[in-house]
């Protein structure tokens, strides 16, 4: 089985993702994580986001053993990150490597911004997963606090914000809802709703496609 989970900055798609992956025993991949380590890279080598040649070089150089790196999910990279990811070049060194992970044997679960739309539009069931902008800044807000971060919560709204325009207006691999992706709008769900109602649609897609066949 294979799933795809699309939708904006901090709709809470990466925690489903991996509460969808565990329920169903599947293997998963944030894919937003090899963007992080992208800009991570360009950073490290005293490169601005916005040299694409640096962030083309680097993600041909990506070392997917750092994935699991801690530093990844420092909340300074996230606007780096949503730089490198409107890069075509970026993008496509990056292509192989998603697609190997979801043609694997036991089934995958990926998540990201062009998952069911690019990556993989022949995916068993789509979900896009999306919530108010005021929502997604809080819950960022309060994740960043707790890391020690000093922001308010309308810096985070701003960046959100900016984020949603670029990746909805960068002109490879726009965000966007494949047209046969269930909307799972979070705004007013806390992650046990939202993953009890995102295993729903699941169960219900894949019954419906069983009888179908």
């Amino acid at each position: 089985m294979l799933i795809a989970i699309d939708g904006p900055a901090a709709s809470g798609k990466g925690t489903l993702g991996r509460l969808i992956a565990a329920h169903y025993g599947l293997a998963h991949l944030d894919t937003g994580k090899l963007y992080r380590a992208v800009a991570r890279d360009v950073v490290a080598i005293g490169a601005a986001p916005a040299d694409t040649e640096a962030a083309f070089a680097a993600a041909k150089a990506l070392d997917l053993a750092t994935l699991d790196d801690p530093a990844l999910m420092d909340g300074k990279l996230g606007e780096a990150a949503s730089l490198v990811a409107s890069y075509p070049e970026v993008r496509d060194a990056l292509l192989a490597y998603q697609r190997a992970f979801a043609r694997r044997s036991t089934g995958a679960v990926l998540d990201g911004r062009d998952i069911g739309t690019v990556i993989c539009p022949d995916a068993d069931v789509k979900l896009f997963v999306t919530a108010s902008a005021d929502m997604r800044a809080a819950r960022r807000y309060r994740e960043l606090r707790q890391a020690g971060h000093n922001i308010t919560e309308a810096d985070v709204l701003a960046d959100i914000r900016r984020r949603d325009h670029r990746d909805k207006n960068r002109a490879a691999a726009p965000l966007r809802q494949a047209k046969d992706a269930y909307l799972l709008d979070t705004t007013n769900l806390d992650i046990d709703a939202a993953s009890k109602a995102a295993i729903a649609l699941i169960d219900a897609a894949m019954g419906r496609a069983g009888q179908a066949g």
